[in-house]
């Protein structure tokens, strides 16, 4: 019997990473369907893809498993709750001092992790909560790091010989180093010493992104997309701050300067202030060989997994899950009112 699966998403990004799994899914002969929640731009789903609008239509559709790249899903659709996560624990915390990659919100019935230390930290959180299972399957959205190619590749410009700096930052006014090194970045950029491809989270402020949008030039470019990891394949050092983003681009054994970034290792070269990124940027290029030794070893820690197969990972976890010994979910009645309001749905499940 074909199963069915539904991809519940809150972000633009959500796209990226959920599609190598619906290829995973439509090679084994399920079915996928999307729902958007109202932020979402829905012309980013292709023509093959088919989205529902509506709780009722979730409800119709009947999903066998929910998948979900975000921290919460409503609890009055139907469907095994997995989360796939957003992103790589970027050492963000909150106001009280708490990392939130590791928050329990009481959401999801599997979590598929990856990562010696985050699956660790999950075992443990499991152990203590006993109302969800973790199994380390890798992450699906970096599938296509390891096997897609490059050829196709919209950003790689084979005529243009000089190393490409990526330029990556987070939206938070907390952690993002866009507005603070904006000049430095304008300096180097108008140097041609360099190709520049620039990339902000998509909350960025309006402001930042029209500011960055204005240095574009020869030797720099603007880019939104919902699908950074072409982006990723066609840099050879990346510029950054505490965004997620980074160490997906280490996965690939390219190093990266990050500027006041909350992460610290031997694995990156962390700078403070703005005159000193162009000379990191030109050591990162070298790629000396102890940085990259401590690069390998941070990649066996983070994710392993570089066969190009989480999804097929990620299915099998669904295929094989049960709820022997798991408590009960807390009701969540506040988040889940939040939901329903969000969504427009007031009937009982």
């Amino acid at each position: 019997m074909q199963k069915k699966y539904l991809f519940y998403i809150s972000q633009n990004y959500s796209f990226a990473i959920l599609r190598p799994l619906q290829t995973e899914i439509r090679r084994r002969g399920g079915e996928v369907t999307w729902f958007l929640e109202p932020n979402v731009n829905a012309s980013y789903l292709s023509s093959d893809e088919v989205q529902l609008t509506t709780v009722e239509a979730i409800n119709t559709f009947n999903p066998f498993a929910v998948f979900v790249p975000g921290n919460v899903v409503p609890s009055f659709i139907p469907g095994l709750k997995v989360t796939v996560f957003h992103g790589f624990d970027a050492g963000k915390l909150d106001w009280k001092g708490k990392n939130t990659h590791f928050r329990i919100r009481g959401c999801f019935d599997l979590h598929c992790s990856y990562g010696k230390d985050m699956t660790k930290q999950f075992e443990q959180l499991a152990e203590k909560h006993q109302t969800f299972k973790v199994v380390d399957t890798g992450w699906p959205a970096l599938d296509p790091l390891f096997t897609t190619d490059t050829a196709l590749n919209p950003y790689i410009d084979n005529e243009d010989k000089r190393p490409t700096v990526l330029f990556c930052s987070t939206f938070s006014p907390r952690f993002s180093c866009a507005p603070h090194i904006f000049e430095a970045i304008k300096k180097l950029s108008e140097s041609g010493k360099w190709r520049w491809l620039v990339q902000f989270h998509p909350k960025m402020g309006a402001d930042i992104v029209e500011k960055y949008k204005a240095l574009e030039n020869d030797n720099l470019t603007f880019i939104e997309t919902d699908n950074v990891v072409p982006l990723l394949k066609s840099a050879d050092v990346m510029l950054c701050d505490t965004s997620s983003v980074l160490l997906m681009f280490l996965l690939q054994r390219k190093p990266v300067v990050t500027f006041k970034g909350n992460q610290q290792g031997e694995h990156l070269i962390n700078v403070s202030s703005p005159e000193q990124i162009e000379l990191a940027l030109t050591e990162a290029l070298e790629q000396p060989d102890e940085l990259m030794r401590k690069i390998d070893d941070y990649i066996e820690y983070i994710h392993a997994y570089t066969d190009g197969n989480s999804s097929a990972r990620v299915l099998d976890a669904v295929d094989n899950f049960t709820f022997d010994s798991l408590k009960s979910k807390p009701l969540n009645l506040l988040r889940q009112l939040k939901l329903r309001k969000k969504l427009g749905f007031w009937k009982l499940s």
